[in-house]
């Protein structure tokens, strides 16, 4: 079969949820992607940042082959012998005390929802059903009726409620804002220090840190969603470190698999974790054999191949050379790793769409960014190449 036979049939049967790039990948491997009809491509987004270790990564690949052959499920209805590891893994490479495993990034954001909410009844003293968790313009932290129900894109919201009350939204980067929105009921501010889908968009310098001691000047729970921005991509192992804050929630997922299994985590402190008791919460796979030995596997992998270094250095020479092409349909080009949004003054489609006929595939977000996030083991030689594409694509 070709390319076009298969985009019929996704065509055909698939809810059309999603306006992908008519190419039709076969086969990956590190940052190169080939389709069904033998073309190459080099991997401008990490399937939104989940393969940070690079596609079907060999130690990957190694460990879930190892774990298949052994177990995969229990349920926690039993223990097993690759989640507590995991965890002890996770919780001393992030610096907190207890770890809770799901498997989407989407499912860790609701987790961390019910975690704050019963801090907040729990300990801060919010009267019952009253709580409320701060939100930005132009997040996105997954497709749930509760958070689409917050998000500020009206077609995310359309057709989907009634939605979940509690969760005001404010300005992104305006700290008078936040300080505006809370009230005694306010258990916790929810908030990506980067905002991928928004378009790659940062909050002011000092921003982060100044939101910290806000949180902590009115006992409030700051939460983190590092799931697109963190385990490397900003050239940091979070984002977050950039301004040395340190979230009281911590949500991770995406490349906490390498791409190969749905897994992620929400991180804290015994003073907010250790409030869940047995039947509060839980998740038939969260915390899986195979998905925990995996994840153990990425860890190694990012710590052990410096990828984390390694996207600083060459996320600053990357973005250094993007902000030299003169185009007038580029507004700016803004990043920090290799997370690169080039910010237009027109539609982006037609520039992807160009990039994947030169052997580039990268994925317009928010109409009108190009957003350039490849996996973090790619080599200078490609990121030159890669760089030529887009000097070529505006020409």
């Amino acid at each position: 079969m070709n390319t076009e036979q298969y985009v019929q049939l996704d065509e055909q049967y698939g809810a059309h949820n999603y306006h992908p790039l008519d190419v039709v990948i076969e086969s990956a491997s590190g940052a190169w992607l080939t389709d069904v009809d033998g073309n190459r491509y080099l991997d401008g987004l990490s399937a939104y940042s989940a393969v940070n270790q690079g596609h079907c990564h060999p130690r990957l690949l190694e460990a879930m082959q190892s774990q298949m052959h052994r177990v995969t499920l229990t349920s926690r209805a039993f223990r097993n012998d690759q989640m507590g590891l995991f965890l002890k893994e996770l919780c001393e490479m992030m610096g907190y005390e207890l770890a809770l495993p799901m498997n989407t990034g989407a499912e860790a954001v609701e987790t961390a929802i019910k975690a704050a909410r019963k801090w907040g009844y729990q300990v801060k003293g919010v009267p019952d059903n009253q709580a409320e968790i701060i939100v930005f313009d132009g997040n996105f932290h997954g497709r749930t009726t509760t958070i689409v129900g917050f998000s500020s894109e009206e077609q995310y919201r359309a057709d989907f409620g009634p939605f979940t009350p509690g969760f005001p939204r404010v300005a992104y980067g305006d700290i008078d804002a936040v300080a505006a929105a809370i009230t005694p009921n306010t258990v916790g501010v929810l908030i990506e220090p980067i905002q991928g889908e928004a378009g790659v968009v940062f909050p002011p310098d000092g921003y982060l840190k100044a939101l910290a001691e806000l949180c902590r000047e009115n006992n409030v729970l700051l939460i983190t969603d590092e799931i697109q921005s963190g385990l490397g991509r900003s050239g940091k192992m979070l984002a977050t470190d950039w301004e040395d804050v340190r979230g009281d929630i911590l949500i991770l997922g995406k490349a906490l698999s390498g791409g190969f299994y749905p897994v992620s985590a929400v991180l804290a402190d015994e003073k907010v974790l250790g409030l869940f008791k047995p039947g509060d919460h839980g998740s038939t796979y969260g915390g899986n054999p195979l998905g925990a030995a995996i994840g153990r596997e990425a860890l190694a992998i990012l710590r052990e191949e410096k990828l984390v270094e390694r996207a600083c250095q060459l996320g600053e020479y990357t973005l250094a050379e993007l902000k030299k092409i003169d185009h007038p349909s580029i507004n700016h080009v803004r990043g920090r790793g290799l997370f690169i949004g080039i910010v237009l003054n027109e539609p982006a489609r037609p520039y992807c769409e160009k990039l994947q006929t030169a052997g580039l595939l990268c994925k317009e977000t928010h109409e009108n960014v190009i957003r350039f996030a490849p996996p973090l083991v790619i080599s200078r030689t490609d990121l030159d190449w890669a760089i030529v594409q887009f000097k070529s694509a505006f020409a």
